[in-house]
């Protein structure tokens, strides 16, 4: 194994690689272009095409694809080889500016929302130059956005390179407000925890419902499951051990920046971090992690679950947002400093992020909404699906006393003092951690707890940067035509906080008494997926991605038909899975297992008297009855979802209907496996899966 800092970014035409390949004159015209976020034209695409060919065979690649995010929540490629026939019969490697800058992938099989009928296929990627190309199994990737022939955008990057743009734009109005003439930009930077589970292939290819969906759609707990909270930063098992390893080194490859790896709470349970990077960077290398987590784990024997919520009545997994803004000069807009108290240009970014969760706390929970994550928020392991925002008792108190307009008294630092004198002394962190909360400050950022483990982080840092782009212009109007600067700064700082703090807790989140406060308060509190979604196209949504050009109205619109669709299509097939299960495995094996006990109590006859196999027979033969008419209303409930064509419609009654329909079903099934024999029992119980690796 080579050492990690020559192994980083191997596979990665990254900017050491371009400076060594490209002529001058082309590099620094390629970094102007980055830095000022112009257009690159045809000319010096044709030479970066050229010289990325030519770096990418001499690594093995044979073959270039555009790498883009459609709205499936997953990656997309299309390969084609470099090779190019020649007059004699030969052939030659070629890659051109315009194959390096333009794809032509069908639009039509994507989620579109309305956007592209099936004979209307056409669709355009366009080369996203500020991530870098990559070599992934033989092919050159080029990370790109994807839109329609109209021009619309049908991924999750387009939308995000625009906030991340309109963001930059509002903060420098700001800055300048401050002096800080010498910034031209300002980037939001995020570090996504992945959360994840390990079971081993043989036991994942004999359950039908983690192949169909993802989670397991019957089984009962095991006798012994996270209790003891034995397996949180526990010691690494070997497999998994050599998995992570693994992992590791395929990440950094591919220039992740893999840095943190651990269990987690539920037994099987893992987690990733990665060092922070530029958001559109962090979005790809994440959906880089999620499909290599999948592909390493598949050497090892094992299968990486990223649902989230795999198991019932244990942890689900989630991905912790980190986000934060950092201007081009290398300062953290989110850094309190020594005297945060004193900090005003920290106070203001850190009043809009307050403001700005606080009016679009219904965008944020959209922004991960979605059929799998409905299981996890508000399950006493992730935030509930009620949005708040933890400061910290000190930042607490400072935005208190400038409310009330008083001095604050500053804390001297504190040492923490742990009673043994032979260890190190250091400093107390200014806040706590509270893990109940969604959206917490931790010190010089903000960590969105809210996101589900299996989906993409685009969505949600679009959103939040929209959001406080929209309050930094608001902030911008009122303070650009101030007589005095310093007093119309002060007024709105304070004026922020008294009309937004509502959205302050740093309490409890599990605690049944928050939800109610939160009532009071009156915050929402969008529990389902459907709930949330019809917020989407509320006025106020739709201004507020309009006037900043994220998203058109019909792009929003198309958006909302998508998100709709998908929660529809997954309880679809969860429901048709549980009845194919039922139907094909459970009932025979239960019938077969009764049938067992009924010939043991006839072998034993009437010198058994009252056997213990009539009493089991008698509980199984009840379960049984209640098992197949919750089948059969199963079935009913589905096939009443068939004639409703209005997608809204159609979720809450999946949501209603059939979700219900399904847990009743599962109840009786999860009785019956506690009844029957494991001989008997189709598939591998929980305790087999969460305790399958070595």
């Amino acid at each position: 194994m080579k050492a990690v800092p020559e192994m980083f970014g191997c596979l990665v035409f990254n900017e050491k690689v371009m400076q060594e390949r490209l002529p001058k004159d082309t590099y620094k015209l390629m970094k102007k272009s980055f830095q000022d976020g112009k257009r690159m034209s045809l000319e010096v695409a044709t030479v970066v095409a050229n010289a990325m060919k030519d770096w990418a065979i001499e690594n093995g690649a044979t073959h270039y694809t555009h790498w883009f995010q459609p709205m499936t929540g997953i990656t997309a490629e299309k390969h084609d080889s470099f090779i190019t026939p020649t007059d004699n019969g030969g052939a030659i490697m070629e890659f051109s500016g315009k194959e390096l800058v333009r794809g032509e992938p069908d639009a039509s099989s994507f989620p579109s929302g309305g956007l592209r009928a099936t004979f209307e296929a056409r669709g355009y990627t366009a080369w996203d130059p500020t991530s870098y190309a990559f070599i992934k199994e033989g092919s050159l990737c080029i990370p790109t956005a994807f839109c329609s022939y109209g021009g619309e955008a049908l991924d999750q990057k387009t939308p995000l390179l625009r906030s991340m743009e309109a963001l930059s734009k509002q903060a420098l109005r700001v800055l300048k407000l401050f002096g800080n003439d010498d910034v031209t930009g300002v980037k939001t930077t995020v570090g996504p925890e992945q959360e994840y589970f390990l079971i081993s292939r043989e036991m994942y290819e004999a359950r039908k419902d983690l192949i169909y969906t993802g989670r397991t759609l019957f089984g009962c707990k095991p006798p012994k499951g996270q209790e003891m909270d034995d397996h949180y930063f526990g010691t690494l098992k070997p497999a998994v051990s050599s998995f992570m390893a693994d992992l590791d080194e395929t990440l950094w490859k591919l220039g992740v920046l893999a840095k943190t790896k651990h269990n987690e709470v539920a037994p099987a349970q893992h987690e990733l971090a990665p060092i922070f990077t530029t958001s559109n960077i962090a979005v790809d290398h994440n959906q880089l992690t999620m499909e290599m987590m999948k592909k390493v784990a598949e050497r090892h024997g094992m299968v990486c679950l990223l649902h989230e919520k795999p198991f019932e009545g244990v942890n689900g997994s989630g991905k912790h947002n980190n986000w934060s803004m950092i201007t081009n000069t290398g300062t953290n807009l989110l850094e309190p400093g020594q005297t945060p108290y004193e900090n005003a240009q920290f106070l203001l970014f850190l009043c809009a992020v307050i403001k700005a969760v606080d009016e679009y706390q219904d965008m944020l929970r959209i922004s991960v909404a979605s059929a799998a994550n409905d299981h996890r928020l508000g399950a006493h392991e992730a935030p509930p699906a009620v949005m708040s925002i933890f400061v910290g008792d000190e930042l607490m108190e400072i935005l208190e006393a400038i409310e009330m307009n008083r001095p604050y008294d500053s804390k001297e630092t504190v040492q923490m003092k742990i009673g043994v004198h032979v260890l190190p002394k250091f400093p107390k962190d200014n806040t706590d951690r509270n893990r109940t909360s969604p959206f917490a400050f931790t010190g010089n950022r903000f960590e969105f707890r809210m996101a589900g483990s299996s989906q993409s982080i685009a969505s949600p840092n679009t959103v939040l940067n929209t959001a406080v782009a929209e309050e930094l212009r608001l902030f911008s109007e009122e303070l650009e035509g101030a007589k005095d600067f310093t007093s119309a700064l002060h007024n709105l700082i304070r004026k922020t906080i008294g009309d937004h703090k509502r959205i302050l807790f740093n309490g409890n989140g599990y605690d049944d008494c928050w939800i109610e406060e939160a009532k009071r308060r009156n915050l929402s509190n969008l529990k389902t997926t459907p709930e949330a979604l019809t917020h989407l196209l509320d006025e106020k949504n739709i201004a507020l991605f309009t006037t900043h050009k994220v998203f058109s109205q019909l792009e929003m619109k198309s958006r909302y038909e998508i998100n709709l669709e998908s929660y529809c299509k997954t309880l679809n097939i969860e429901a048709l899975t549980m009845i194919d299960m039922a139907t094909h495995d459970i009932f025979p094996a239960v019938s077969a297992y009764a049938a067992q006990l009924a010939a043991n109590a006839a072998a034993k006859g009437a010198f058994a008297g009252c056997t213990a196999e009539k009493k089991l027979i008698e509980k199984i033969s009840a379960l049984t009855d209640s098992f197949y008419e919750d089948l059969e209303k199963l079935e009913t409930a589905l096939a009443g979802a068939e004639p409703l064509a209005d997608s809204k419609d159609a979720a809450f009654y999946y949501k209603d209907n059939v979700l219900s329909a399904m847990q009743a079903l599962r109840t009786d099934a999860d009785a019956l496996e506690q009844l029957t024999a494991a001989d008997f029992w189709p598939y591998p119980s929980y305790g087999d899966m969460l305790f399958s690796i070595k």
